[in-house]
């Protein structure tokens, strides 16, 4: 009996001895270190699948939407829907009055106007005006009022894909967008979007809808003079009229119908 006691104290004993030797060496700082490290590469490599898995999906979900608005005209945009909330909020009834027309049903005044006010250089570059950005860049630097230097390919690749802002970041995919947009539209197509999507009013998008609401007739017979009195508001829709300008927009008018005389031929 003793000596099966004794035998079993002896397991015992060798058992602690064992548990604590292993016990000391996973303790070790080499192995914890190891082991910390194996897992730091596991949580990299899950980031990393889950980092490239979402930008797969974001260029080939752009790509898509490019290639199908090149053909199909968007329902809405981000704008129509973000500017109904806001019209839910101050209690009047959501209002999106938006009416597509195409290129060749919108007047030429309109199309140089637009052109004239926005980006006179629209049919010779290429998605980006440097000059503009840079002159934007300097009169910021001296002035509380910020001012953009956005071409109208910019302006398409925010209205139609982007939401309102600021952000460096959202300025990064509009860049992004802009470049799809040169690539896979014709000029002739981003005017057209531009025309037919822009905001022009409370509730108000696109040139027909425009033109209907400030001097009830179709985009169609827009003369030069309600075509510089439309194109002035695009900076600031919700805060100007087309029909009751101040003097500040009646001379930007004036400047508007100048600068569509000096335009040459529209090749679109």
């Amino acid at each position: 009996m003793q000596s099966t006691f004794f035998i079993l104290q002896k397991l015992i004993t060798i058992v602690q001895r064992n548990y604590n030797s292993s016990k000391l060496s996973n303790s070790k700082p080499g192995k914890k270190s190891s082991v910390s490290k194996s897992r730091f590469n596991g949580i990299f490599k899950l980031v990393f699948r889950v980092f490239k898995l979402g930008f797969m999906l974001f260029f080939g979900l752009s790509l898509f939407g490019v290639l199908l608005f090149r053909f199909v005209r968007p329902p809405f945009t981000w704008l129509m829907i973000e500017r109904g909330f806001q019209q839910k909020a101050r209690g009047v009834d959501w209002k999106i009055d938006k009416q597509w027309v195409s290129f060749d049903e919108i007047s030429d005044n309109m199309k140089r106007a637009a052109l004239a006010a926005e980006d006179q250089s629209f049919l010779e570059h290429h998605g980006f005006d440097f000059r503009a950005i840079e002159k934007a860049i300097e009169k910021n630097a001296h002035s509380k009022k910020l001012i953009g230097g956005s071409t109208i390919s910019q302006q398409v690749a925010k209205n139609v894909f982007l939401w309102e802002g600021r952000s460096l970041l959202r300025k990064g995919i509009e860049a992004y967008f802009t470049v799809l947009i040169e690539v896979f539209w014709s000029k002739k197509r981003i005017m057209e979007m531009y025309l037919n999507e822009i905001e022009m009013g409370d509730g108000i998008y696109g040139i027909e809808a425009a033109s209907q609401a400030y001097f009830h007739k179709h985009a169609s017979e827009l003369t030069k003079h309600e075509a510089a009195a439309i194109a002035v508001i695009f900076p600031s829709p919700l805060k100007w009229s087309a029909t009751n300008p101040t003097r500040y927009l009646k001379h930007r008018q004036y400047l508007i119908m100048k600068n569509m005389k000096r335009l040459g031929p529209l090749d679109f």
